[in-house]
């Protein structure tokens, strides 16, 4: 299973077709996620030319920190992870390739987005394997942290 720590936002509204504004609206609150994908599942998958997805939706695929009401952080915040107390991941938000406007336009573009969805916004450079026992501590600064143990 290798990790993504990300910047995850809450949607308090339905989303069809907005603008980059009205979708920043939207927010209700944000926090730090880990997106986890298995590694095997999707090689799998590539090699008989199936959809891989199954690959990010196993059972605890997406531990989710304490969400902190609010719209979406400053783009100039830090987001790391550490792994065991090394540092994994590091950058800012400002280097996603989809910063959260035009992310949630584009997806209420393609689908109705709904009060309470948690929309995964993308990670820096770093991605690697976690182990059972791995102590994680994923940080986006003004957010509650993500700290968990893999099991």
């Amino acid at each position: 299973v290798h990790q993504e720590v990300e910047l995850v936002l809450a949607l308090g509204s339905r989303l069809e077709n907005v603008t980059e504004a009205e979708a920043l609206g939207a927010v209700v609150a944000a926090g730090v996620a880990l997106d986890l994908t298995a590694r095997d599942r999707q090689a799998e998958a590539k090699a008989a030319g199936r959809p891989w997805l199954v690959a990010k939706g196993f059972d605890g695929a997406a531990p989710c920190g304490v969400l902190k009401a609010g719209g979406v952080p400053p783009l100039s915040a830090r987001i790391a992870l550490t792994v065991n107390g090394n540092l994994r991941q590091e950058g800012a938000l400002d280097q996603m390739l989809w910063p959260p406007g035009p992310l949630l336009a584009k997806l209420s573009a393609l689908f109705v987005l709904q009060p309470g969805d948690l929309i995964f916004t993308g990670t820096p450079a770093g991605v690697g394997p976690l182990r059972v026992g791995d102590r994680i501590e994923g940080r986006i600064d003004g957010l509650p942290p993500l700290l968990g143990v893999i099991v």
